[in-house]
């Protein structure tokens, strides 16, 4: 079994893997979140896009674009322990963590074949679809477990 650390890749590492990915190709499946406190609607959320194809790849928001999208105390982990929580996720192929608030950047890096998000969102929601369609990938909405969020199990923390 590969250790999570060897999973995450910098951005360069990134850049040259989806160009032999593209080549052999691969269906790549990319995905993005923040992965603040992981549950296990997040371990579902990634194993339902990894069967979309060949290769998962998953961005972890940075630190600074969690507070930016989330607000304080947000991040409640650091980006580095995130990454390696998802990496270590047998699912999951490869993470980057990234700088960006929305994932356009890394779809335009990666140039997936299917961009997966959750089903609070709709394709129109999503900066990324148009550099993902445009790249001839699709977008995929997978559905969301109920009662499964890192804000739900904060408040369920609080509440005992």
């Amino acid at each position: 079994m590969r250790r999570a650390e060897s999973k995450i890749l910098s951005w360069d590492a990134l850049a040259q893997l989806a160009a032999q990915w593209r080549e052999a190709g691969k269906q790549v499946v990319l995905t993005n979140g923040c992965f603040d406190l992981l549950h296990v609607g997040h371990l579902r959320y990634l194993q339902a896009a990894r069967a979309l194809g060949d290769l998962l790849v998953v961005g972890v928001n940075s630190d600074e674009s969690v507070r930016q999208l989330k607000g304080e105390p947000r991040p409640y982990r650091p980006d580095a322990e995130r990454a390696e929580l998802v990496a270590g996720l047998e699912c999951v192929d490869y993470v980057v963590i990234f700088p960006q608030t929305t994932a356009v950047e890394l779809a335009q890096l990666v140039q997936p074949a299917y961009y997966a998000k959750g089903g609070d969102y709709t394709e129109q929601d999503l900066p990324e679809s148009e550099a993902v369609i445009e790249q001839g990938g699709f977008v995929v909405i997978l559905p969301l477990e109920a009662e499964q969020s890192t804000t739900q199990l904060v408040e369920a923390i609080k509440a005992r």
